[in-house]
């Protein structure tokens, strides 16, 4: 087996691994999982190079907190091992933590309505409610989708994530990327944005003229929010807390 990859039964980032495995098992209940694919990644070392991330192909309803493998960036030999990742986790992941230091945890989804909004041949967000002005001027839009997303992908979506201001990447024709500086800031960022997406899809569903917030009125919104203290770091103690009292296996 790998030496830099591999499941830690362990305690070794035992909150870490506990805080993604939570966000797994809400993320599934929420019904923003794609079968056994897709990804969540944490960085675990101060350059960002070495992270946790779920195991090749485990649902996301069962993925427990042991069950992370622990993976550096920079090992070449990553897929060779019997643990191995799923190539395409490595891809994007990998390029990621390898190129964004500041990437700290790192959630892509296929979710329903952020995936549609990537369908769309303008996938901007427009700032018509409090959760849409969230994003204001913090997401890039990939619009180069080049296939799945193996290495050469991995690294040119690396490169859409340069501005630290951008915490979430549109990939066109594909899903949503999200990278924060925690778990729970991740989790709660990829949530809202999905929340956000809806409801502009449903807004244009109506076919009525949208209500768009001006430019001032959607920065100083995603100010407020962005400054707005413990919400991210309450929600993700929250679902821990329900999954607690349902007798969850999440954190062993």
């Amino acid at each position: 087996m790998s030496q830099t990859v591999t499941s830690l039964p362990n305690l070794q980032y035992l909150e870490q691994r506990t805080d993604l495995a939570a966000a797994f098992r809400w993320t599934a209940r929420l019904n923003m999982h794609e079968g056994v694919a897709n990804h969540f990644s944490l960085a675990v070392n101060d350059d960002g190079t070495q992270f946790l991330m779920n195991p090749n192909q485990m649902h996301f309803e069962r993925i427990k907190a042991s069950d992370m493998l622990f993976i550096d960036a920079n090992d070449p030999d990553t897929l060779s091992g019997p643990n191995a990742p799923d190539p395409t986790a490595w891809g994007l992941h990998g390029a990621i933590h390898r190129h964004c230091p500041h990437a700290r945890c790192a959630i892509h989804v296929h979710s329903i309505h952020a995936t549609v909004l990537a369908c769309l041949a303008d996938s901007t967000l427009p700032p018509i409610d409090q959760n849409t002005a969230t994003f204001y001027n913090r997401y890039v839009i990939d619009d180069q989708f080049g296939g799945l997303a193996f290495e050469e992908e991995g690294e040119r979506c690396a490169q859409q994530f340069q501005d630290p201001k951008k915490t979430v990447m549109i990939m066109g024709n594909h899903g949503v990327m999200v990278i924060g500086d925690t778990v729970a800031e991740t989790f709660n960022r990829m949530y809202y944005f999905e929340r956000a997406a809806e409801t502009y899809i449903r807004a244009l569903q109506t076919g009525q003229k949208l209500r768009v917030l001006s430019d001032a009125i959607a920065e100083k919104t995603a100010q407020e929010l962005e400054e707005y203290p413990g919400q991210a770091e309450k929600h993700l103690s929250e679902l821990k807390a329900i999954l607690d009292s349902e007798n969850s296996d999440y954190a062993s």
